[in-house]
């Protein structure tokens, strides 16, 4: 293929139908980072966690998490926010209204994330009444 016929973009009805068979699950994922240092960050991090736990609680969370440096070896105050909304400006508000955005400790963006493929493995142990993510 040359370059005058490489594609750059696709349409998101020809991915939708591409991937008809799979789960095709619309989430959004909010990519945080801060705004001026660790120190607001850590100002605002008890409130933050507070209302992540609220949006796990009210099923609005799928995931979230710190993103470590390239290396592995610090944090250096990114975070990654996966919600269940009806839209992206849903997405948007959910996170406008996180106390580390709203202080302006962080800002963030929103990208749609279509979920096709994967897995997830619980154990479930009778005896012990514990289980285990794998």
């Amino acid at each position: 293929m040359s370059n005058e016929e490489m594609v750059t973009s696709v349409p998101a009805a020809g991915v939708m139908e591409a991937s008809k068979a799979m789960l095709q699950k619309q989430l959004y994922a909010i990519f945080t980072k801060p705004v001026n240092g660790m120190g607001p960050v850590f100002d605002n991090l008890e409130a933050h966690l507070e209302f992540q736990v609220g949006l796990e609680r009210d099923g609005i969370m799928f995931a979230a998490g710190p993103m470590w440096s390239d290396d592995e070896q610090s944090w250096e105050g990114e975070g990654m926010v996966v919600v269940r909304a009806a839209s992206r400006q849903e997405a948007i508000a959910i996170a406008e209204r996180d106390p580390m955005h709203a202080s302006g400790a962080r800002s963030f963006h929103v990208r749609p994330w279509l979920i096709n493929e994967g897995t997830i493995t619980v154990r479930l142990d009778y005896s012990s009444q514990t289980f285990t993510l794998a």
